[in-house]
């Protein structure tokens, strides 16, 4: 199976690309599965019900969400009719939504998807590493599911180690989102997990982590009220991952971060 993992969508750039151009990259890349964090695709700032269903038909297979989740409070009336978007699986029982979906891919086969908050300089949530075994209790990689991804969302590099650590072999991939810079340590875990720290996001790299510089920098340098930071609207960088998994046993067999257009090295997986 091939998975697509795509880095945090950030306004209307980093939508704007994918919407565009996702179904040429799934054919040439003969992408199964794609996965994109979308919490800050709606003006920096959470997720609109249109701009996940734009995402959805565009090829997004799965929408993962983090601590913007209820940015946009339609979202919270949506997304239980929209079982696509899945919100971290450590909010509390009662949260709207889910926290874990299955998807059914072609010739029979299915893949987990699970998307999970941090605990280290973010909310409080429950524990993440218990609530993602719980869910991983109840399925058993390259039998019940051909393919499992977990979305970290978090804010520690630590913490997001530990987690790829800790899930080694049980999953078929561990990656981190939220910090919107992507790590140069993608690998194949000991037990065979594909594992990245973070993906980077999908916007304007010429930016404050995707926002416009001049209210990011006035928040850094003034520590005073301002206007409130908005993305950037230069031309996006795609980036995000890429993994090759054996559907017999779930596991990785190849993993290879993406890079596309913008201000960025690019990088195109060969598989």
């Amino acid at each position: 199976m091939r998975l697509l993992f795509l880095g945090d969508i950030i306004g209307r750039s980093g939508r704007e690309a994918i919407i565009r151009n996702l179904a040429d990259w799934r054919e040439k890349l003969s992408l199964d599965l794609v996965v994109a964090n979308g919490e800050n695709a709606s003006h920096g700032y959470g997720l609109s019900p249109d701009i996940a269903k734009n995402l959805h038909s565009a090829g997004v297979d799965v929408i993962t969400l983090g601590n913007h989740a209820w940015d946009r409070r339609d979202m919270i009336g949506y997304i239980n009719q929209a079982p696509y978007i899945v919100r971290p699986a450590n909010y509390p029982a009662g949260t709207p939504g889910q926290g874990s979906h299955i998807v059914e891919i072609s010739r029979g086969r299915r893949a987990l998807v699970i998307n999970v908050m941090g605990r280290i300089f973010m909310d409080p949530l429950d524990d993440p590493f218990r609530v993602v075994s719980e869910i991983l209790s109840k399925h058993r990689l390259g039998v019940t599911v051909h393919a499992i991804l977990i979305d970290v969302h978090a804010e520690a590099t630590s913490e997001k180690m530990g987690f790829g650590a800790y899930f080694d072999g049980r999953a078929s991939v561990v990656v981190g989102t939220h910090t919107h810079v992507p790590t140069a340590d993608h690998r194949i875990l000991p037990a065979g997990t594909a594992y990245q720290t973070d993906a980077g996001m999908c916007g304007d790299y010429d930016s404050v982590i995707g926002m416009g510089k001049p209210a990011a920098l006035h928040k850094l340098v003034r520590k005073t009220p301002g206007d409130r930071p908005q993305p950037a609207e230069g031309e996006a960088t795609v980036c995000g991952l890429m993994v090759e998994t054996d559907d017999a046993t779930g596991l990785a067999r190849k993993v290879a971060p993406l890079r596309i257009g913008g201000h960025l090295a690019p990088n195109w997986p060969d598989f």
